[in-house]
C-alpha cells in the first residue's frame, strides 16, 4: 500500500515562491510517473505537471510553463513542485498523484493561497 503526503502549501503574496513536496510511503517500484493537479474554487481539477519516475521527461501545462518546475528525488521517494512568480490565479488545492498499474493514487491535497 502506497500513501502520498503533500506538504509545503501556505499563504504568499503575488510574485512569491513556494515549494510543494509529495512524499510516497510504501512500495514504489511500479510507479511510472508522478505529478500534480490543482483545483480552484468553482473550477474543475486542472493538470499542472508530471515527471517520469525513470529518466528525465517532464511536462508542464501552458499556464505554469516558465514559472513552475517539477523535480524528483528517487532516493527519498519524493516529488517536488517549485512554484515561482506566483499569481492569485494559482490559488487552489494542489493534489499529488502517482500512476501505478493498479490505478492512480492521490494525496489529500495542500492549500496554496496567493494574495494580491
Amino acid at each position: 500500500q502506497v500513501q502520498l503526503v503533500e506538504s509545503g502549501g501556505g499563504l504568499v503574496q503575488a510574485g512569491g515562491s513556494l515549494r510543494l513536496s509529495c512524499a510516497a510511503s510504501g512500495r514504489t517500484f511500479s510507479t511510472s510517473a508522478m505529478g500534480w493537479f490543482r483545483q480552484a474554487p468553482g473550477k474543475e481539477r486542472e493538470f499542472v505537471a508530471s515527471i517520469r519516475w525513470s529518466g528525465t521527461g517532464t511536462y508542464n501545462s501552458d499556464s505554469v510553463k516558465g514559472r513552475f518546475t517539477i523535480s524528483r528525488d528517487n532516493a527519498k521517494n519524493t516529488v517536488y513542485l517549485q512554484m515561482n512568480s506566483l499569481k492569485p490565479e494559482d490559488t487552489a488545492i494542489y493534489y499529488c498523484y502517482a500512476n501505478k498499474p493498479e490505478g492512480t493514487l492521490w494525496g489529500q491535497g495542500t492549500q496554496v493561497t496567493v494574495s494580491s
